[in-house]
């Protein structure tokens, strides 16, 4: 089952770039821009990966982003995850990055975008990986902050695909960025947003996402089966759930296996993706050898975790459908 994992052609949609920041890469890049570290080896930095809550993840995720300060750092960081991805037989992703937390340490966003881009170009040439960019608001900045973001990322509109919404949750209510989500429909966008996993209020921040806000999708969203009306409102929409289940498992008390199978036999279209690789030590490859291990998942619902993955990209239609067919080829 392992060799037929790696050989599925497979889709990511939940994976934050600057969290496939893999310790190598960083001592790199801090002697490339001459930035200690406050661990001598990449085994000390490994071992300080003990994550109980997302707030104790984001302070280590937001503290390793400081050597990112050039476009060649963001183009290699974006190459490093994508020849990863090529190597795991992803054929397509859709990539969150986070300007605001490079802007907001002076690095402008110009630098960030134009070496991201420039990774997915190469990547798609050279190693058939294609790729495109969501941008995210830091939920636990101001609204006020986000819409100056959205503004700038404009001149770059054709570049970005969708936006989205991660951060620290607590607090910090989708309802919070309604005028930000409302301009970026207006400007082309589509939009996700995160509803991460056993949150204050999580039944009422999906309420909000899905039915004030509007998402094309959902990042994480498990929570949402403790509300029988909004698992009926997704499924007539055919709204999509980005989940990750080891992350899950380093954030909250377990990866969410049962609830990720409950939402398949309910029909909703839930999809396996890697969320912050680099810092859980598993891309999207272990993911769905993770959760085939807890579920004993058949081949034809590990493919359809990628049927569904493909339907609900921000693709043309005959896109999906060549991915599709890779897909039934493979299984045949």
């Amino acid at each position: 089952m392992k060799d037929f994992i790696a050989g599925l052609p497979k889709c990511e949609l939940h994976l934050h770039i600057e969290g496939t920041l893999e310790p190598e890469l960083k001592f790199e890049l801090a002697a490339r821009n001459g930035l200690e570290l406050p661990y001598a080896t990449v085994e000390e930095m490994r071992a300080a990966y003990t994550f109980d809550s997302l707030s104790s993840f984001l302070t280590i995720y937001y503290e390793g982003m400081r050597v990112l300060r050039t476009e060649p750092d963001f183009y290699d960081l974006a190459m490093a995850y994508l020849r990863r991805a090529a190597e795991q037989n992803v054929r397509y992703a859709e990539i969150f990055f986070d300007p605001q937390a490079h802007t907001s340490r002076g690095v402008p966003f110009d630098v960030v975008i134009r070496g991201l881009r420039r990774a997915l170009l190469d990547a798609h040439a050279q190693l058939g990986v294609r790729a495109q960019l969501i941008m995210c608001f830091l939920r636990d900045f101001q609204a006020e902050y986000a819409m100056a973001t959205l503004l700038e990322s404009l001149p770059y509109k054709e570049w970005i695909v969708g936006v989205g919404l991660d951060s620290d949750e607590k607090g910090n209510p989708p309802a919070k960025f309604a005028a930000v989500y409302e301009r970026a429909r207006q400007e082309g966008y589509l939009l996700t947003m995160h509803c991460d996993v056993d949150q204050d209020d999580a039944i009422e921040h999906i309420r909000q996402a899905v039915e004030e806000i509007g998402v094309d999708r959902i990042d994480h969203g498990v929570n949402i089966l403790e509300d029988q009306r909004l698992v009926e409102v997704v499924l007539a929409r055919g709204t999509g759930l980005t989940c990750c289940p080891v992350s899950n498992g380093y954030v909250t008390d377990s990866m969410k296996a049962e609830g990720i199978r409950k939402l398949m036999d309910l029909g909703v279209r839930v999809t396996v993706n890697s969320d912050d690789p680099a810092y859980f030590a598993a891309y999207v490859q272990e993911n769905i050898e993770a959760l085939h291990d807890a579920l004993q998942l058949s081949r034809e619902e590990l493919a359809r975790l990628q049927r569904n993955a493909f339907e609900i990209t921000w693709l043309p239609r005959h896109v999906k459908d060549a991915y599709l067919t890779e897909i039934d080829a493979y299984l045949s």
